[in-house]
């Protein structure tokens, strides 16, 4: 077979050129060039033939079709994917390395070889024998997985013409190579061109396709940002390395809410479910210690208890630090000049450190009050009251303000045995009666909240 024809075309001008240069010879730009494949000349035949126009259709004349789910096995990834896997579908799944991304898969994989059929694994970094290795471990034996060690996309995709799986896993997309494009495995037009042969393969047969993908040391998925808009679905796996949780989380879903998320914990046996994560989060919590506050968040539709660490400490230098892990480092600078400002704490000589125990990372503002309840505990080395959760956003001017759902997140509160909650005035005055066994405390602003959360 011959190899399709390939060009180089500058994303800053459009210059298109036969060989590589690293600066544009038009434009100047640097590194723009990027190896793109050449259509092949039409026959005379495709020529002639004329193509029917598309004929619009009205919206409300088109039939509506059904989803047809595939329910993974696994609640807290069914969660994430919005019910279940559509078939068709192209899921991208990132993470940092060693975060258990290929564990999760597998894990998935062994769990719907009884409903979806036969599950081909690609594996383009590691051979047979240590993905056996790690399905020996994992518990996943079952006769219907199928395993290819080949980087060769084009090869892969012949297996799993011949296999007909049900799942099609490919890890990694910056692996996996065609030999159309004389650019190594891993760049730009690579995986551009291999996400859309797979979306080529995949869309016709219906066949639902789990893409792994590289992380760059941001974060993000590693290559170009369109593979995330050609793929129907963008999971993260979230968790430090050497931590026991890891959090699921969508960031795109064209099936489903980006809202959810799934915890897990990484056991000798591979990801098992966190059925009640509030509890997990604050099983080891001290009762008794400066600095430590409970908030609740909200993740999709599940309320989220979390602990809340803060330590503050006299700086040796002339710049004091304001270190954060899990929450948004700039809105801790934030939560600092509001409590030295409003509230007259002397924070400017301190060096704060914030912690989310149990390594979930949280951007939603309601935590916020937790967060100040905190560091004023730490300051002031007064421990927060040991049965009061603290919900409520802070403004600038030291005021709390109302969050959404605080009766789903009281409720969960009051499930966990908390027998007061400190809440906005606003949403104190106008919500619903409080669940039996919490009593609810209105406060208006953040000094008034803290002093109702601290004992001693």
């Amino acid at each position: 077979m011959s190899k399709a024809r390939t060009k180089f075309v500058c994303q800053s001008c459009g210059l298109e050129s036969p060989a590589y240069y690293g600066r544009c010879p038009q434009c100047n730009t640097w590194g723009s060039l990027v190896e793109t494949v050449e259509p092949r000349a039409p026959g005379r035949e495709r020529r002639d033939r004329r193509i029917p126009a598309a004929r619009p259709t009205r919206l409300t004349e088109v039939a509506s079709a059904e989803e047809r789910r595939q329910v993974v096995p696994l609640g807290e990834f069914n969660r994430v994917l919005g019910g279940g896997l559509v078939p068709g579908s192209l899921v991208l799944l990132g993470g940092d390395p060693g975060v258990g991304k290929s564990t999760l898969l597998l894990q998935v994989a062994g769990l719907l070889t009884p409903t979806a059929g036969r599950v081909l694994y690609v594996s383009a970094e590691e051979s047979a024998q240590q993905i056996k290795l790690r399905a020996d471990r994992l518990g996943v034996v079952v006769d219907d997985l199928y395993v290819v060690a080949e980087t060769n996309l084009e090869v892969a995709l012949d297996a799993a013409a011949a296999v007909e799986p049900g799942l099609l896993i490919i890890d990694s997309i910056q692996t996996v190579y065609l030999e159309d494009m004389t650019s190594a495995a891993g760049s730009v037009s690579q995986v551009r061109e291999c996400t859309a042969r797979l979306m080529q393969y995949a869309k016709p047969r219906h066949l639902p396709v789990f893409i792994v993908g590289h992380v760059t040391k941001e974060g993000a998925i590693a290559g170009p940002r369109v593979l995330e808009h050609m793929v129907d679905a963008v999971l993260y796996l979230e968790g430090e390395r050497y931590h026991q949780y890891r959090v699921l989380r969508a960031v795109k879903n064209r099936f489903g809410s980006t809202d959810e998320v799934g915890v897990f914990t990484m056991a000798s046996n591979g990801m098992q479910e966190v059925a009640n994560p509030s509890e997990a989060f604050l099983q080891e919590r001290s009762r008794d210690t400066h600095g430590s506050a409970v908030g609740v968040t909200l993740e999709g539709t599940r309320p989220i208890l979390v602990e809340v660490q803060a330590l503050t400490s006299t700086t040796a230098f002339g710049l004091p630090r304001r270190t954060a892990n899990g929450f948004d480092a700039n809105r801790l600078q934030m939560l600092v000049a509001v409590l030295s400002k409003r509230v007259g704490l002397g924070l400017g000589s301190q060096d704060i450190y914030l912690n989310i125990a149990g390594g979930l990372r949280i951007a939603e503002p309601a935590v916020d009050l937790a967060v100040v309840t905190a560091v004023a505990s730490s300051y002031r080395e007064r421990p927060v009251d040991p049965s009061t959760v603290v919900i409520g956003e802070v403004g600038l001017s030291g005021e709390l303000r109302s969050v959404n759902q605080l009766e789903r997140r009281l409720n969960e509160a009051a499930k966990l045995g908390f027998a007061r909650a400190v809440v906005p005035a606003p949403a104190g005055r106008r919500r619903l009666p409080p669940p039996p066994g919490i009593q609810v405390v209105p406060a208006a602003t953040a000094a008034e909240a803290i002093e109702v959360a601290l004992v001693g």
